[in-house]
C-alpha cells in the first residue's frame, strides 16, 4: 500500500507549459473528450465562472468586433485615399492648363490652399533674378553649406520634410508669415532639388507631422518640377 501511494507520488504533473504545448498540437484533443468541456471553468470579468465554450464564444465574438473595427477603418482609409485622389487629378488638369509661371504658382496656391487646406505657399527657385521674384512673388534659392545645415533632409536627402520645424527654418521659409505657421510641409523640386523647394504652411500644429505619408508630397513636387521647366524660372 506504501509502496503504491509512493508510485502515485513520483508521477510527474506536466508543467503548464506543457500542457500549453500538447493542446496546441493537438487542437482536436477536447473532439475525442468532449465531457471535458463541461467541467472546465475560466473566470470571467464579471466575476463569475464560464465553460470553456462560453469563454470561446466571448473570444470568438470580442475577436470579431476588433476585425469589424480594422476593417472600418481600412475602409475610410480607402475613402480618404480615393478623395485625395480626385483632388490630386483636379490639380494636376488645373496646373496642365497654366500659360505661364505666373499662372501655374496661382493656380498651384489656389488649389492647395482650398483643396488641401494649405494655410502658405512659398516657392523658392534656385538663382531667380529680381525682376522674376517681383512678377510671380516667387523667392530666389541660393544654396550653399549653411543652408544645407538649415534644410538638410530637402537639400541633402532630397526628401519632403513634413512637422513642426525651428524657428530659424520656418523664418527663412516663410518670412513675414512664419509667426502664423505651426507645421508645413518642405518638397525639394527636381531632382537633387535642382529647381528650388516649395514651402506649404499650416496654422495647425498637427496638419503635417514626421509620421505622416509623403508620398503624395514627393509627386507633387515632381509634377511642379515638370511644368517649371516648361517656363524655364
Amino acid at each position: 500500500m506504501t509502496t503504491q501511494a509512493n508510485a502515485e507520488n513520483c508521477v510527474a504533473v506536466p508543467e503548464p507549459q506543457q500542457v500549453r504545448d500538447y493542446l496546441s498540437g493537438h487542437p482536436e484533443f477536447f473532439d475525442a473528450h468532449p465531457e471535458l468541456l463541461s467541467t472546465l471553468k475560466l473566470s470571467h470579468a464579471s466575476g463569475t465562472a464560464v465553460s470553456l465554450i462560453e469563454r470561446q464564444v466571448q473570444v470568438l465574438r470580442e475577436q470579431n468586433h476588433d476585425l469589424r473595427r480594422r476593417l472600418l477603418e481600412l475602409v475610410e482609409v480607402a475613402r480618404d485615399n480615393d478623395r485625395l485622389s480626385e483632388r490630386i487629378h483636379r490639380l494636376t488638369l488645373e496646373l496642365l492648363k497654366a500659360g505661364s509661371l505666373v499662372e501655374l504658382l496661382d493656380t498651384l496656391e489656389h488649389g492647395l490652399r482650398n483643396d488641401f487646406m494649405a494655410d502658405a505657399l512659398v516657392l523658392h527657385l534656385r538663382d531667380l533674378n529680381e525682376a522674376r521674384q517681383r512678377e510671380t512673388g516667387a523667392r530666389s534659392l541660393s544654396v550653399d553649406a549653411t543652408l544645407k545645415a538649415l534644410l538638410p533632409t530637402p537639400l541633402i536627402d532630397y526628401k519632403p520634410q513634413c512637422g513642426r520645424l525651428t524657428h530659424e527654418q520656418v523664418v527663412f521659409l516663410f518670412g513675414e508669415q512664419s509667426a502664423a505657421i505651426e507645421s508645413c510641409a518642405v518638397i525639394p523640386l527636381g531632382e537633387r532639388a535642382e529647381l528650388g523647394l516649395l514651402a506649404i504652411g499650416s496654422r495647425e500644429n498637427h496638419r503635417f507631422n514626421p509620421g505622416m505619408g509623403t508620398l503624395f508630397l514627393s509627386h507633387l513636387g515632381e509634377l511642379v518640377a515638370s511644368l517649371l521647366t516648361r517656363f524655364k524660372p
